[in-house]
C-alpha cells in the first residue's frame, strides 16, 4: 500500500490528513505513532489535566469513529526509525515497512534534558507527552515542596498548577527575566509580579549544578552559588529541540528543524514537514523560524495537506502563542523581538493590558492579558499590514476597527 503516510499523530500531522482528505486527496492515508494514545490536545497538560480539571477523555481531538469515516489509519505505538527516500519507504522499529506516494513528517519536538550530576537518579519530571503529564499528575500529588527548572511557558504553567495547589515552589531561571525569549521585559516583570503574589520563590541568574539525594526520597538541588534547595519533586521546563534526526539521516535538509518551503516541502521530492519539528521562511520576519505552537502546527498542517491535495495553499499565518497562569490568559500575535517601540493599552495594574510592538513603524506584535478583543483585532491588522499609530493604540478609546475600514 502505498498513498500518503505521515509520521507523527501531532496536531500538524493529524490536520495534514483531514485537510487532504477535505481538498478531495481519496488515496490511502496512514499515520503512524510512537504513543499508544489517540491524537490528544497537548496545551492542557500543563494546567487543566495536571490540576485534575481535565480528564484524559476530554484531552482527544478526534474519536476512531472520526478517523474511521474519513478512511484515516491509524497505525499507533509503532515507531518510525529509518526513511529510504529511494524506495519511498519507511521503516517501522517492529520490522515492518511501509510503501509511500507522499511523505509528511510531523515528529514534533522533545524536552532539553537537564544535564548535571544526579539528574538520572533524581526522576526529574519533563512534560511534553501524555504519558508524562500522566506521571507528572500523580507526582505533583504527593509532592509538598517542589523546584522548577527554567522560566518558559512550561515552567511558569506548571508553577502556577503547582502554587494553585498550596505546593511550596522555587522556580530557578538562568537568565535575568522570565520569558526572555518569548515576551519583553513589561510582561516578563508582570508576570513575576504575578507569581510572587501567588507565594513562588523565583531565583534569577541561576543556574544547576548538581542533585543530591537525601533522606526519605527527597533531593537538594545545588546551585551554582551553592545554594541548596530540597524537594520532593523537580520538573524542568528548559527547551526544546525539533525531532529531526529521522530526516537528518536521510539526507533531508535540516538546520534546528527540517527545512521546509511556504508549502511544506522538504528537500526531497514528495516529502513533507509540518510543526514543531520544522523550520520555515516567515513572511513576518524576513528570516527562517522554527516555532512551537498549536497556530503554527495546525496551519502548516493545512498547508501540507492542502498541497498534497493538488490544492496549494501556502502558510502565510501570523504567528499565534497562549498560556494561562492563574486568571491571567497570555495571548500573543507576532513575535515582538525585535522591537522599536512598545506602548501600552489597557492597565497593567489591573491585569488587562496589551503591549503594541513596533518594528519600523508598523505593527509587529501585540502581547495581552485579559483583552482578547484587542488579539481579534490585532491578528487582522497586522496580517493586513495596517498599523495603527503609537498614539492610536495607547489610546483606549479609539476604536482599532475603524483602520479596518479605511481605504
Amino acid at each position: 500500500m502505498s498513498g500518503l503516510l505521515i509520521i507523527g499523530a501531532s496536531y500538524a500531522g493529524v490536520q495534514a490528513a483531514i485537510s487532504a482528505r477535505e481538498k478531495g486527496y481519496q488515496g490511502a492515508i496512514r499515520i503512524v505513532a510512537d504513543e499508544a494514545h489517540l491524537p490528544y490536545q497537548r496545551p492542557p497538560l500543563s494546567k487543566a489535566f495536571v490540576s485534575g480539571d481535565a480528564t484524559l477523555a476530554s484531552l482527544i481531538l478526534r474519536g476512531p469513529e472520526y478517523f474511521a469515516s474519513q478512511r484515516i489509519e491509524l497505525l499507533l505505538g509503532q515507531r518510525a526509525v529509518s526513511l529510504d527516500t529511494g524506495r519511498k519507504q519507511v521503516a517501522l522499529q517492529r520490522g515492518d515497512a511501509l510503501g509511500y506516494d507522499h511523505l509528511v513528517i510531523a515528529t514534533g519536538s522533545r524536552a532539553r534534558q537537564l544535564e548535571v550530576s544526579g539528574h538520572d537518579s533524581a526522576r526529574i519530571a519533563y512534560l511534553r507527552t501524555l504519558d508524562e503529564a500522566i506521571d507528572l499528575k500523580a507526582r505533583l500529588e504527593a509532592a509538598r515542596d517542589l523546584v522548577i527548572v527554567g522560566g518558559g511557558f512550561i515552567g511558569l504553567e506548571v508553577a502556577a498548577t503547582a502554587a494553585k495547589a498550596k505546593k511550596n515552589v522555587t522556580l530557578i531561571e538562568v537568565g535575568p527575566r522570565l520569558l526572555e525569549r518569548a515576551v519583553p521585559p513589561l510582561m516578563s516583570q508582570f508576570l513575576l509580579e504575578t507569581h510572587r503574589a501567588h507565594g513562588v520563590d523565583i531565583r534569577f541568574n541561576q543556574s544547576v549544578t548538581r542533585i543530591d539525594a537525601v533522606d526519605g526520597g527527597r533531593h537538594e538541588v545545588v546551585c551554582a552559588d551553592g545554594e541548596r534547595l530540597t524537594c520532593d519533586l523537580i520538573v524542568a521546563g528548559i527547551g526544546g529541540i525539533a525531532n529531526d534526526g529521522f530526516a537528518a539521516a536521510a539526507g533531508l535538509a535540516c538546520s534546528n528543524g527540517i527545512d521546509v518551503d511556504a508549502f511544506g516541502r522538504t528537500s526531497v521530492d514528495d516529502i513533507y514537514a509540518a510543526g514543531d519539528c520544522s523550520n520555515h521562511p516567515s513572511a513576518f520576519l524576513g528570516r527562517r523560524v522554527r516555532l512551537e505552537s498549536v497556530q503554527n502546527a495546525t496551519d502548516q498542517g493545512k498547508a501540507v495537506g492542502t498541497t498534497i491535495a493538488g490544492a496549494p495553499e501556502p502558510y502565510v499565518s501570523v504567528p499565534r502563542f497562549w498560556s494561562d497562569q492563574y486568571d491571567a490568559k497570555l495571548q500573543i500575535v507576532g513575535l515582538s523581538t525585535p522591537q522599536d517601540d512598545t506602548v501600552v493599552r489597557g492597565d497593567i495594574d489591573q491585569g488587562k493590558f496589551s503591549l503594541f510592538h513596533y518594528r519600523q513603524d508598523r505593527l509587529a506584535a501585540v502581547d495581552s492579558v485579559n483583552r482578547p478583543g484587542d488579539q481579534m483585532i490585532a491578528r487582522r491588522l497586522i496580517a493586513a499590514a495596517l498599523s495603527p499609530s503609537p498614539a492610536q493604540a495607547a489610546d483606549p478609546s479609539f476604536d482599532l476597527r475603524t483602520l479596518e475600514a479605511a481605504p
